[in-house]
């Protein structure tokens, strides 16, 4: 099969090798995000086993986060310069040798070194997102990268398949099997993928002419907003199951279910969140995504409370807090909020940085991924500190508040909210 010698222009056979890359690099990316979420479920026994306090199992949880967030940037710069075939190529074979060693851990100091190599999994988002774009023409590329996106729902995955072994065979063999998955899956991309010469970027460009882009005001606002649909998405993921056991005394098969309840539409709408993307606009699919957040962390951010009041008839005991149905509604509605805010966000990258994006969408991951780190960590140094389990949310409540303060000032006062320039006419005119 040849994978180098492509027809020009839209031919039928160009438009067949284009569906081939978006559905195999979809396919691997959806493994690589379940073996990066591994620790969401294995982490649990390991906890125990360890007996680690809610800080060091945010840590535990957060490695392979950190590694696959710190790579996105030359990841990107290497698929601008490569080609995404070979990158992704690379990638997937570097971590199936530690996603097997993982099985063999016995100290806390292992698990945190494993998962560090482990974490090169989530780099593979930066790698696809422009491999596929480039496949695509621009009012395509949105659709595109958010049906690529959609890999996010391997987080949902692992929620459902890890369990399952873990009560089967035990911890140690969910990594073994997912090794035998990701090597599987690198035969399988590097058959039904295809590169294109005319794809590469020139590539005189440095690592540090690259990160300059860090300057730019623009890039920092998508990176902010981009640490809440996408950090705390992996950070809800991983944290989600050891939550529902904790909150509401669930079997681990159960609290797992219950967590894919959050991860699944996370990451299965996101390719509904690019073609309304493309159709709205990225400011508008955003703008509604952090308000509908706000409100859903606003009510999950209230904790079991207990409280008596005097009355005429005597003291009075209520209770305030929610039961498990409605806290996994609250959860499913936020994880569709969050696919959409995911594809809306590479939609803004797409259009403000045609030539760059996989530099401008290594650093936005960048920022996304170190949200996924740091936020487990800072989850259980709260739960530690508190004892309160919603801190979580209070705290992913404020970020939320940072986006949309931000927006305001920079995007609501000069943007028509629901991306109708029909409907800013009259108020333009009215002005004059």
């Amino acid at each position: 099969m040849a994978h180098t010698t492509l027809p020009p222009g839209d031919s039928p056979q160009r438009t067949r090798q284009a569906w081939s890359v978006l559905i195999v690099s979809t396919f691997a990316f959806t493994v690589c995000f379940m073996v990066w979420m591994m620790f969401g479920v294995i982490g649990i026994p390991i906890k125990k086993m360890l007996n680690l306090n809610s800080t060091q199992f945010g840590l535990l949880m957060s490695m392979p986060v950190l590694t696959g967030s710190l790579v996105r940037v030359p990841l990107g710069i290497w698929t601008d310069k490569f080609g995404g075939r070979i990158v992704m190529a690379a990638v997937m074979a570097t971590t199936v040798p530690a996603i097997w060693m993982m099985g063999y851990a016995t100290e806390y100091w292992h698990f945190l070194t494993i998962g560090l190599f482990v974490g090169l999994a989530g780099g593979s988002f930066s790698v696809g997102t422009p491999y596929v774009a480039r496949w695509f023409p621009k009012h395509r590329q949105g659709t595109a990268m958010g049906v690529y996106g959609a890999g996010n729902s391997g987080a949902a995955v692992n929620k459902f398949v890890a369990p399952v072994i873990l009560v089967a065979f035990g911890w140690t063999m969910v990594p073994q099997v997912y090794a035998a998955i990701m090597l599987g899956t690198l035969v399988l991309f590097w058959l039904f993928s295809y590169s294109d010469p005319a794809h590469l970027v020139p590539s005189n460009v440095k690592f540090t002419d690259q990160l300059k882009a860090l300057k730019d005001p623009k890039v920092l606002k998508y990176c902010q907003y981009y640490s809440i649909v996408f950090g705390g998405y992996v950070a809800l993921s991983l944290w989600m199951v050891q939550y529902y056991v904790g909150e509401y005394g669930l079997d681990i098969r159960v609290a797992a279910l219950l967590a894919a309840c959050f991860s699944l539409p996370g990451g299965v709408l996101r390719a509904i969140g690019g073609m309304l993307s493309d159709k709205y606009g990225a400011h508008s699919v955003t703008w509604w995504v952090m308000w509908v957040s706000w409100i859903c962390l606003f009510l999950l951010s209230y904790p079991q409370t207990d409280f008596t009041i005097l009355t005429v008839n005597g003291p009075q005991t209520f209770h305030i807090g929610l039961n498990v149905y409605v806290f996994t509604g609250l959860m499913f509605l936020l994880g569709i909020c969050w696919a959409f805010g995911k594809a809306s966000v590479f939609k803004y990258i797409s259009d403000d940085y045609p030539h760059n994006i996989g530099t401008i969408s290594g650093i936005v991951g960048l920022a996304g991924g170190m949200g996924g780190f740091v936020l487990p960590i800072l989850f259980g140094a709260l739960m530690d500190l508190t004892g309160i389990r919603s801190s979580a949310f209070m705290l992913m409540y404020g970020v939320v508040w940072v986006s949309l303060i931000w927006m305001y000032f920079t995007e609501v006062r000069r943007t028509p909210v629901m991306g109708s320039q029909e409907a800013a006419a009259p108020l333009a005119a009215g002005a004059r």
